[in-house]
């Protein structure tokens, strides 16, 4: 049996799930192509146009949606399973996308993306742990990657729907991606890690059986994949004497465990005050202030493509060039971005003729997000759910999307604060700074996770 056949339902799982992974992309992508229109005199909005310090709510309230979605979903998906996790996670996804064409306050919109950032909350701490319990270890790194392949694309889908409808029309045509998924996903099992942590062995063996394109008798099984069920039923061997479903103060003071919270946390932190998630937030406004000669949300299609073709580029090369490297380059990469933008504003503001430089921040806001999108906007989520140890792998995920929620509300929240207190050469400038401190931090702390078996990542901690 050829190795791509032996895959295919891991990727189809891949696909499926991921589904509504572009319809939170749209969440994402929705301010910063409605903001603009929310704002002028045109506002359909009862309550007229909205101020600086509604669309700093508005933007905000999505990570505080993610931060209440991580908490209950996390403890869904160990109590009744990944499956049915990521099936609930599209009720609020629903609901949000449906509150937004009736709204007529910041108030309405505030619950929308609640709503909306539960549904990603959800998303982003369970998403990677199916992807790796399914997955084997020379796709992991691929399935893992399309999360922000999927993520991206929702995030152009709504720059581009914005631009030529309304706000309350894309909303619509961004709830079908959700429904999609309803229809799609329930047809495929459960992981065979959880069924056999739950006990439930004949399930934990059909489940790797149709992920694994088996359809032979038992007699016929291929070796890997007999050597593969045997691992599974070990460990859990080893789990139910060792009770393992209850988590020990011991479990979390070892000291592998500890330094795989430190890496997780540390690139999550690395990943927000990079800037480059806030900023893609407000991409339109951040082009209207730059002074870039090009309207506003046609700057921002141009920064969604590229992040687009940034995280194909990610998919292709993760499991060759491996995922440190690909952090490192593009972190230095943000620096570098960073930098020219700062630059180019800091000589317009001072009155310095750049007329001839107008292209210059659409230009190099394109190339960070494009090289961003290659290891820092994307990587992560994989990472981190790899280097977890398996009995602390819910939690620790958990533990990291919370600070990436929370990060999230302070950088949603007064990025507009910055721009207007620091100038936008000096927010950026201050984000470039943090990334060189970045290098230095994956250089000395993250391990390569390429290729590896779970067993192997944790050995190398």
């Amino acid at each position: 049996m050829g190795a791509g056949n032996e895959s295919k339902y891991q990727y189809l799982a891949g696909i499926c799930v991921n589904i509504i992974t572009i319809s939170y992309g749209g969440f994402t992508g929705w301010p910063s192509a409605s903001f603009y229109e929310l704002q002028s005199h045109n506002s359909p909005l009862e309550s007229g146009p909205m101020s600086n310090a509604d669309i700093g709510w508005v933007g905000a309230m999505i990570c505080v949606g993610g931060t209440l979605g991580t908490m209950f979903f996390s403890w869904f998906a160990d109590r009744f399973g990944r499956k049915k996790c990521l099936l609930l996670v599209a009720l609020p996804s629903l609901l949000g996308w449906w509150i937004i064409p009736y709204a007529t306050t910041p108030t309405h919109l505030c619950i929308a993306r609640v709503l909306g950032g539960m549904s990603g909350g959800g998303i982003f701490v369970v998403n990677p742990i199916y992807t790796t319990e399914l997955a084997q270890d020379h796709i992991r790194g691929i399935l893992g990657t399309m999360l922000m392949l999927a993520f991206n694309f929702g995030i152009l889908s709504a720059f581009v729907l914005g631009h030529f409808l309304s706000y309350g029309t894309v909303a619509w045509i961004m709830s079908l991606l959700t429904i999609a998924f309803l229809f799609c996903f329930p047809f495929l099992p459960e992981t065979p890690q959880h069924l056999m942590s739950n006990n439930k062995v004949k399930k934990a063996e059909k489940s790797l059986k149709y992920y694994r394109n088996i359809r032979a008798l038992s007699h016929e099984w291929p070796a890997n994949f007999k050597a593969e069920l045997d691992k599974l039923k070990g460990e859990n061997k080893k789990e139910d004497e060792e009770d393992s479903n209850a988590i020990t103060w011991q479990d979390l003071n070892d000291p592998i465990a500890c330094k795989a919270f430190i890496i997780g946390i540390g690139i999550i932190n690395l990943m927000q005050f990079s800037g480059c998630f806030a900023m893609l937030n407000y991409t339109a406004n951040i082009f209207k202030e730059s002074g870039s000669d090009l309207s506003p949300t046609i700057s921002a299609i141009v920064v969604g493509f590229i992040q687009l073709v940034g995280s194909y580029v990610s998919a292709l090369l993760v499991e060759r060039a491996g995922r440190k490297l690909l952090l490192l380059i593009s972190t230095v990469g943000i620096a570098m971005g960073h930098t020219i933008f700062g630059t180019y504003t800091y000589l317009n503001l001072l009155g310095y003729d750049v007329q001839n430089f107008t292209w210059v921040p659409v230009a190099s806001f394109s190339v960070t997000i494009f090289i961003a999108s290659w290891g820092l906007m994307g990587l992560p989520y994989l990472v981190i759910s790899e280097i977890m140890p398996p009995k602390l792998r819910s939690l620790g995920v958990m533990i990291c999307m919370i600070t990436m929620w929370l990060t999230g509300i302070l950088m949603l929240k007064y990025l507009p604060v910055m721009v207007e207190v620091m100038g936008m050469h000096g927010m950026v400038f201050t984000f470039a700074g943090i990334c060189s401190v970045g290098v230095i931090f994956l250089a000395i702390f993250v391990p390569e996770t390429k290729g590896e078996s779970i067993d192997e990542i944790l050995a190398s901690l």
